[in-house]
């Protein structure tokens, strides 16, 4: 080849160096890079940081995870355990502790048991003693009329004694006698009789006449008696009876007002009973 052809496939060679951007100075001359304002310095490669690990999706006090109050609650303990009362936070509820007892939403009552609270009536057979133990009053009222009335017409009546029964002549003139004061009160023989046989007295005292008796239960109210609720009113009381209330607390007594009618079922019967 000889230097003419030489020079012109230098040249050339020249051109297309310049259009990459290097620049040939001759066919033994070293390529230079780019300008220096193009050139990047290397530093010595550094220690790659270990990545971040991702924040587990719903993790309490990271992206993602719940919040209270509109904030997030504090990250979880460093050591990498799951304490209880992670995740709860300012605002949330409080855990049970324990033995505490189960709240059911309803108020405690304060209503103690009337089962434990007794309720006796006593006595109420008491009779005047001008009656010489006979229950006048409960005649009187069975036949319609005062007490007084049927007093006075037993004024004339002449008893055979505590453990006999007359004889027919006396009942003869016992009877008239007490019709003689009752008739004008429309008592006639066969009620007269009626009722003398329901409520006859019994000198010896071994029994009475025919008597119900009533029963009782307390209302109670906050572990305090507060009423008597009668369950049954009884009857044949000749007198007001005794009401003992006893329970937890002690006993009290309460008062039984009785009503006389000429019904034998309620004459003589308890038809209200009040607290002392």
């Amino acid at each position: 080849m000889n230097i003419q052809t030489k020079i012109i496939l230098a040249s050339a060679l020249s051109v297309v160096l310049a259009g990459s951007g290097v620049i040939a100075l001759g066919a033994n001359s070293k390529a230079l890079a780019a300008p220096e304002s193009e050139q990047t310095t290397t530093t010595a490669p550094t220690q790659d940081k270990p990545a971040k690990p991702k924040p587990r999706q719903g993790e309490a006090g990271k992206p993602g995870g719940p919040r209270v109050n509109g904030q997030n609650p504090p990250p979880p303990n460093r050591d990498g355990i799951d304490c209880p009362e992670q995740g709860q936070g300012e605002g949330a509820p409080p855990s049970s502790s324990a033995g505490s007892p189960p709240s059911n939403g309803e108020a405690t009552s304060g209503i103690t048991n009337p089962s434990t609270y007794s309720v006796v009536i006593s006595g109420g057979l008491t009779t005047d003693p001008q009656d010489k133990g006979r229950p006048v009053v409960l005649i009187a009222a069975a036949l319609g009329v005062p007490t007084e009335v049927f007093r006075t017409a037993f004024s004339g009546v002449t008893p055979s004694g505590l453990d006999s029964q007359p004889s027919h002549e006396l009942a003869q003139r016992n009877k008239a006698a007490l019709l003689k004061v009752l008739g004008p009160y429309g008592i006639t023989n066969e009620r007269l009789d009626e009722v003398s046989n329901f409520y006859r007295y019994n000198g010896n005292r071994t029994a009475t006449w025919h008597k119900t008796s009533a029963t009782a239960t307390a209302i109670v109210t906050d572990g305090v008696v507060t009423g008597v609720t009668i369950t049954n009113p009884g009857a044949g009381y000749s007198s007001t009876p005794t009401v003992s209330i006893t329970g937890p607390t002690g006993t009290i007594t309460a008062k039984a007002l009785v009503t006389y009618t000429q019904d034998f079922k309620t004459n003589g019967s308890i038809t209200s009973i009040t607290l002392d």
